[in-house]
């Protein structure tokens, strides 16, 4: 049953290019499946979460990644009474802005923008479905509802000013209503990143041999699920062991953040998806107690797998390899591929630095570490 406070897709506030209405999907259910179909989305295949995404098979990729905080908002989705099709679109697209080599290249690729205004992923998500997917025959990005557009640029909370260059550029054309939260559905998104990035972090660490069983055993939110597993299955082996507990870990936070929600939305009673937005805080969230168990397992993977000499030798490689990219093709734009070449931007820097982003942003590891080594020998 649908809650008063979901999004109607029958009530959209619609697209910034009128269409026809489809005969058979809802304009959330049209948005998801844009984005399945899009570049943008392919790419994600063999983009970097925490290890270059050629390191192995069984690593997170952004794709793998999207394809899990879909499944876990749709779970909750579901659950709260909301739209799940818009749920699932933003979840799905939440990652599109990334550029090679996870947030490294965005640091990296941040740095050198930072005299033309920055670079952020959420707002290069907007920017790739608003412009840079050039497919359609009566405009540029794929024509998203306004729901699923104002979902990607905030689903993490009100953007401040200043705004990211590709945000503030999108919303003097299409208000996106920047200063307030999110709706239901993108808050849903939201914590389903955080959940499935928390999940796979460990299972990634572990499988890279960065840290053992008996250490995460300690932490907080990870002992209990390792103590149910050995009183229900004494003697397990290893890595059913190990399933077993991270899989009782991921149920945790979803429980967590489903009576959360709950309990939030029965003391404000909101009658709108309106009213979540203008809501001071969040209505999908973990709760205090379980916030600081995981600030606790984020501070332990930040110490022994984001800091740890291998993934920071790859994150030094990553930098070097985004930094020259960026200003080779600044110094040498003509050597772009014949569609990112722009007299206009040619002439003027700040265009030129904008259009050389966008094309190292779209990059997957692959062909970055390529295009390195091939402007190498230019």
């Amino acid at each position: 049953m649908t809650a008063p406070y979901a999004t109607d897709p029958a009530r959209s506030r619609g697209r910034r290019h009128p269409e026809a209405i489809s005969t058979f999907r809802s304009a959330f259910q049209r948005d998801r499946d844009r984005i399945i179909h899009s570049s943008a989305f392919r790419r994600l295949k063999h983009k970097t979460q925490v290890f270059v995404e050629h390191e192995g098979d069984y690593y997170r990729t952004r794709l793998t990644h999207s394809i899990e905080v879909a499944q876990v908002a749709r779970t909750i989705a579901g659950v709260l009474g909301l739209d799940t099709d818009l749920t699932e679109a933003v979840a799905l697209a939440h990652d599109l802005g990334h550029t090679p080599f996870g947030h490294t290249g965005e640091e990296a690729l941040h740095e050198r923008l930072a005299p033309f205004g920055g670079f952020d992923h959420n707002a290069q998500a907007v920017r790739i479905v608003t412009t840079l997917e050039r497919h359609y025959a009566e405009f540029d990005g794929l024509n998203l509802s306004w729901e699923t557009l104002e979902g990607l640029a905030k689903h993490n909370g009100p953007v401040a000013p200043p705004l990211p260059h590709a945000l503030a550029e999108y919303s003097a054309r299409h208000d996106l209503e920047l200063h307030t939260h999110s709706g239901p559905e993108a808050q849903v998104a939201a914590i389903a990143d955080d959940i499935a990035y928390n999940h796979h972090d460990l299972q990634d660490g572990l499988r890279a041999g960065l840290f053992g069983d008996d250490e995460i055993a300690a932490l907080p939110i990870v002992a209990p699920a390792f103590a149910e597993v050995d009183a229900r299955y004494p003697g397990l082996d290893a890595a059913r062991r190990r399933h077993e507990a991270l899989r009782r870990v991921f149920g945790a936070m979803v429980e967590d953040v489903i009576a959360t929600a709950r309990a939030r939305i029965a003391t404000t009673a909101p009658d709108s998806a309106a009213a979540v937005r203008a809501h001071p805080a969040p209505l999908v969230d973990f709760s205090s107690g379980l916030r600081g168990e995981l600030q606790v397992l984020r501070d332990f993977l930040f110490e022994r797998m984001y800091r740890a000499p291998k993934v920071v030798e790859e994150r030094a490689r990553a930098t070097r390899v985004v930094h020259d990219l960026f200003d080779h093709f600044m110094a040498r734009p003509e050597t772009m591929p014949e569609g990112w070449r722009d007299d206009g931007a040619a002439a003027n820097e700040a265009a030129r630095a904008r259009l050389v982003a966008d094309y190292v942003a779209g990059m997957t590891d692959r062909f970055a570490l390529q295009a390195h080594a091939a402007a190498a020998t230019r």
